[in-house]
């Protein structure tokens, strides 16, 4: 199962990345279907923690920005570094952490 989500993160990202700029709705997109698959679609918590900004504030972007390009060793969270770029992991932490309540 992980395999799969892995390849269709793949197809995703290189397809809504395929131009070097950013795209805040692909990137809406990959955080909310992507990162869904584990944290629930609506970031409440799945198999991987809740990603609403409430339960996140106690961290910085950076902290985050380094969560999502590198994982988190042993555990489910893949490092996203060969998918997208550092510029696109500091807007999705910027994102994570400003979204409003939902």
């Amino acid at each position: 199962m992980p395999s799969v989500l892995l390849t269709t993160a793949v197809l995703i990202a290189t397809s809504a990345f395929a131009a070097d700029t950013l795209d805040p709705n692909a990137l809406k997109r990959l955080v909310h279907q992507d990162c869904g698959s584990c944290h629930g679609l609506s970031l409440k918590g799945g198999l991987g923690p809740d990603l609403r900004s409430e339960t996140l504030k106690h961290y910085d972007a950076d902290v985050l920005t380094g969560v999502i390009l590198d994982g988190i060793p042993d555990t489910a969270m893949p490092p996203w570094r060969p998918l997208i770029s550092e510029e696109e992991a500091e807007w999705i932490a910027r994102y994570l952490l400003e979204q409003e309540a939902q």
